[in-house]
Parts: structure tokens; C-alpha cells; sequence
């Protein structure tokens, strides 16, 4: 697509969702990640409301392991996918105390060696917490990405690596959110509000 339409569709996004922020509540990098493990299929909301209950009884790896991972379970079913999600979360935990002095590691590599945490969730966590330029691709910046004709692809990775192209370094990560709110807000998977729709000039997509 035309390089002036694509740089005006970032510019728009940046003008419309400057400053923008993750919905998900967290107060530690321990607690960003465990977040973003339990959205993967699930709504940031859903996530807050079971984060409320889990982190003020175990916020750190120790005091997962100590809760256990049947009470675990009962705590995150509502997240889905509960008994796979609270497995990972168990199984790093561990990994973290064993490993990393129950740390967090900051580099990418060594983030998606941890059970259930994958580009996405590792991209996430060095972004917000440790600002380390990087783009995550979840459903929403695939979905825009591609209806946009920001950067088409068939999988997460060809999304992300083309996104990289387009987008300044120093701006992936405020990049990555103003496509989530804007998903979240306008550009929903299904009815997009194109007549409401900042963009609605420029997109290839339109229907306004």
C-alpha cells in the first residue's frame, strides 16, 4: 500500500490513542506477567477481576507455590483454560525461584523459556516493564495490522516483523496499544464502527 496512506494511518492512531496504557492492573513485573498469561483467550476485564482476588494472597513465585495449584485453579477458572494456565504459572514460578532468584528475567530469550509465555506475553513484558522496544501481536494488532494493510500476514511473527518495518523503533510499544484501544474501541472483529471511525478517510477497509 501507498507509504504516505500507511504513515497517515499511524498518524492518526498516535494522535487518537496518545498515551494510551495497558488495561490489565498489575503493581510488579511478577505480576504483569502472570496477568498477561491469563489473558491469552480471555478479556483484560475478566483478567482484572481475577487478578483482584489472586495478587492481594499471591503476588511473587514463592507465594504461588505456596497457594498450590488446585486452589490456583479455583481462583483463575474464570479466565478459561484454567488447569493449562495455572500449570505454567506453577511450572514458572519455579523456574523463576530456581533460576532467576525469583525474578522476572528483563531479555526475551529467556522469557519465552517459561511455561505458557510466548511472543506475545514475552513482547508484553519487556515493552511495559522493562521499555524495551517491541511490538505483541494479540488478536486485536493481528486483526488491524491486516485490515488496515499496516503490515499483512498470515501468522502473529509476520505481522510483528512487518509492523517493525513501518513503525519508528522508539514507537513500537506505544504502537501496540494504540491498536489495541483502537480495536477494542472502533475497529471491532465484528460491525466495525467505520462511520465512527477516525481512520475512516484513509483505510482500505472503510465501509463508511
Amino acid at each position: 500500500m501507498d507509504e504516505k496512506i500507511l504513515q497517515e494511518e499511524l498518524r492518526i492512531l498516535e494522535e487518537t490513542y496518545r498515551g494510551a496504557i495497558p488495561e490489565l492492573k498489575f503493581n510488579s513485573v511478577f505480576e504483569l506477567l502472570i496477568a498477561v498469561i491469563l489473558s491469552a483467550q480471555c478479556t483484560d476485564k475478566r483478567v482484572n477481576q481475577v487478578t483482584q482476588i489472586l495478587f492481594p494472597i499471591a503476588n511473587t513465585p514463592e507465594k504461588i507455590l505456596q497457594l498450590g495449584q488446585s486452589k490456583l485453579e479455583e481462583i483463575i477458572k474464570p479466565c478459561g483454560y484454567f488447569r493449562a494456565k495455572a500449570k505454567h504459572i506453577i511450572e514458572s514460578a519455579q523456574i523463576l525461584i530456581e533460576n532467576y532468584g525469583g525474578e522476572v528475567p528483563s531479555d526475551f530469550d529467556e522469557l519465552i523459556k517459561l511455561p505458557g509465555v510466548g511472543r506475545k506475553t514475552a513482547n508484553v513484558v519487556t515493552s511495559v516493564a522493562f521499555k524495551t522496544p517491541a511490538i505483541a501481536v494479540d488478536t486485536h494488532v493481528f486483526r488491524l495490522a491486516n485490515r488496515m494493510k499496516l503490515a499483512e500476514g498470515n501468522t502473529p511473527l509476520e505481522v510483528e516483523l512487518g509492523l517493525q518495518k513501518i513503525i519508528p523503533r522508539e514507537k513500537w510499544a506505544d504502537a501496540h496499544h494504540w491498536l489495541i484501544w483502537h480495536g477494542r474501541e472502533i475497529c471491532k472483529a465484528r460491525n466495525p464502527k467505520c462511520k465512527d471511525c477516525p481512520l475512516s478517510q484513509v483505510c482500505p477497509s472503510s465501509q463508511a
